[in-house]
């Protein structure tokens, strides 16, 4: 799709920079769809991911089309949910249409390519660069009628795309998040300055003028009755010393429980010695 031509999307004509060309595999046809980015942090935790997942599927459930840019992370976590839940995605790569970036996303990328949308203003062939992955992010801005960031710590390149929708339009949507989470100060510091809060897939609906489908009316686990150490590990994932310190427990004892929640895979152990959940 060149610059000027009849098929060219009409969201990025009104965007900072567009694109000369816009390269494309898929149905070209999501493009003229209701979109929401969803966006967040490479280094995601457990609580990122499920954030992701949550929202994604809700959107997709509510017939809107996800778009973000494949990532690692939140990114790929949004886009996953909303191809499980039926729904529809368009992901935006800072390489060639036809590249597997990141190399773990060739399955995604994969369906994607056949049954929804990639795109991107690289040629075909390019490899990633962190100048291109950069800039695709405009794109990313361009292409979503609303945004949502679900994680983004301090700093982030999740940034700049916020930056991008705050000078086109839109609204621009965060999920807070623990004040002692490095993950969270990003999300936090928008909502300080002015970005919506969620606190729950509903706000998402009443901002947006569409119903809450009985499925996504609560939160996980809101009304589910959750161990000590499970509440513990809802904010961010923790090592044990520090989970038997904040609820006054013997170490012995839990590490009886983690060992227990690991099993039965409500919980899992991260590189750096920490649990959360999945």
């Amino acid at each position: 799709m060149e610059l000027g031509s009849e098929s060219y999307p009409e969201s990025l004509l009104q965007s900072d920079s567009p694109p000369r060309v816009l390269y494309g595999i898929g149905d070209s046809g999501l493009l003229s769809t209701p979109t929401i980015g969803i966006i967040g942090a490479r280094k995601a935790t457990p609580y990122g991911i499920r954030a992701s997942r949550l929202f994604a599927e809700w959107i997709a459930a509510s017939g809107l089309t996800v778009v973000s840019g494949a990532a690692i992370g939140c990114d790929q976590a949004g886009q996953m949910a909303a191809l499980s839940a039926g729904g529809r995605t368009i992901a935006v790569l800072g390489c060639g249409c036809d590249v597997d970036y990141p190399s773990g996303s060739s399955a995604m990328l994969k369906t994607i390519r056949e049954k929804h949308l990639v795109v991107s203003e690289r040629e075909w062939g390019a490899r990633p660069t962190r100048w291109a992955l950069r800039v695709r992010n405009r794109i990313i801005a361009a292409l979503s009628d609303h945004l949502l960031v679900v994680e983004a710590g301090l700093p982030s390149g999740t940034f700049s795309t916020v930056d991008y929708k705050l000078n086109g339009t839109g609204l621009v949507f965060v999920v807070p998040g623990s004040i002692f989470s490095p993950s969270s100060r990003g999300c936090n510091r928008l909502i300080s300055q002015g970005a919506i809060p969620l606190c729950d897939v509903s706000d998402l609906g009443i901002h947006l003028g569409l119903s809450c489908s009985n499925k996504f009316e609560d939160t996980p686990d809101r009304d589910v009755e959750l161990s000590p150490v499970h509440r513990a590990l809802l904010a961010e994932p923790m090592r044990p010393d520090d989970i038997a310190y904040e609820l006054g427990l013997d170490i012995l004892s839990v590490a009886r429980i983690l060992s227990e929640m690991e099993s039965v895979g409500t919980i899992y152990r991260h590189l750096d010695g920490r649990y959360g959940l999945r």
